[in-house]
C-alpha cells in the first residue's frame, strides 16, 4: 500500500514499475537500494515492506525476520565495500516508513569523527556526490554478489 506524503513509498512504487535506479534486490520483508549520495561509499538502505513507523508495531515473526535480513545485508555491505565499521540507523524524522541506513566506515573518512550526521548536509548530499551510471551498476553488482552468497549459506 503506497501513503501518497511517503518518500519510502514512492521509492518502493518506482521500484514495482523498474523505475528505480539504485534498486539491488527484494528479500522476504523488504528491498535493498544504494543510496542516492554515496560521500561514504556503499552507503546502503534496506527498506521495509511495511508502511510502520516503529520496529514494535511489526508482527513478532515479521519483526525476526526483517531484523535478520537487515543484518543480511549489513554483511553484505560490510563485505561488498570493505568497511572497517559499520555504521546502522533506524530512522523516522522526515519519514515515517521503516527503513535501515547501512553506512560503511573507513578510517578518515570524513571531516569531524562522529556520526555521518555531523558531516555537513551540503557536503554530503552535493550532486557531485551522486554514483554515476557505471559506479552505480558496479556498486549494485558488488552488493548483490555478496547478499546472494549470504542468502544461499541462510538457506541452506
Amino acid at each position: 500500500m503506497t501513503h501518497t506524503d511517503c518518500l519510502i513509498c514512492e521509492r518502493i512504487e518506482m521500484i514495482h514499475n523498474d523505475t528505480n535506479p539504485y534498486f539491488v534486490a527484494e528479500l522476504e520483508t523488504g528491498f535493498v537500494v544504494i543510496g542516492d549520495h554515496q560521500y561514504f561509499k556503499g552507503y546502503t538502505l534496506f527498506l521495509s515492506k511495511q508502511h510502520k513507523t516503529e520496529l514494535h508495531f511489526l508482527e513478532s515473526e515479521e519483526k525476526k525476520t526483517f531484523l535478520n535480513e537487515m543484518s543480511i545485508v549489513a554483511e553484505a555491505v560490510y563485505k561488498a565495500f570493505g568497511a572497517e565499521k559499520l555504521n546502522y540507523e533506524l530512522l523516522g524524522n522526515g519519514d515515517s516508513h521503516l527503513h535501515w541506513h547501512l553506512f560503511p566506515r573507513r578510517e578518515n573518512d570524513s571531516p569531524v569523527k562522529g556520526p555521518v550526521w555531523w558531516v555537513d548536509r551540503e557536503e554530503m548530499f552535493a550532486d557531485e556526490i551522486k554514483p554515476s551510471q557505471d559506479q552505480l551498476e558496479e556498486m549494485k553488482k558488488r552488493l548483490y554478489a555478496e547478499l546472494s552468497k549470504l542468502i544461499s549459506v541462510a538457506n541452506s
